[in-house]
């Protein structure tokens, strides 16, 4: 039998599997490591950035949101537009643009590290 490299063998494929488990595993631990960050800038603990669900509800505290907005997101499609509201205030928080924000949604493996690494500063939204 041919796998997708060609070959009769079984090893071409599992050395790009696990290429890519590295690559994925390495993004992976530089997300966390900066989202860490982000939220210690903030005055919140680092360790809550991966702990799912209390995560969402301690960003929510870092833009000053309502604990109700929590909710929200159990809401299809409205899940989308909380969580793009929420990306912006974070990173208005920071003194960033709404800009910036869009790079969060798309590229949160780049924009993340740069707001967690970088000089920027936590400033907190009055509401």
């Amino acid at each position: 039998m041919f796998n997708f490299l060609g070959t009769s063998s079984g090893a071409g494929g599992a050395i790009v599997l696990v290429f890519f488990l590295i690559i994925f595993s390495a993004i992976a631990v530089l997300e966390i490591a900066a989202m860490w960050k982000v939220y210690q800038k903030a005055g919140q603990p680092g360790w809550a950035s991966i702990v799912p669900f209390y995560n969402l509800w301690i960003e929510l505290k870092i833009v000053n949101r309502p604990g109700w907005w929590f909710l929200l997101f159990l809401i299809p499609f409205v899940n989308l537009a909380v969580a793009i509201i929420l990306l912006i205030d974070i990173a208005k928080s920071f003194g960033k643009s709404g800009f910036f924000a869009a790079g969060l949604f798309f590229f949160g493996f780049i924009f993340w590290p740069i707001l967690g690494f970088g000089d920027a500063t936590y400033t907190r939204i009055e509401r």
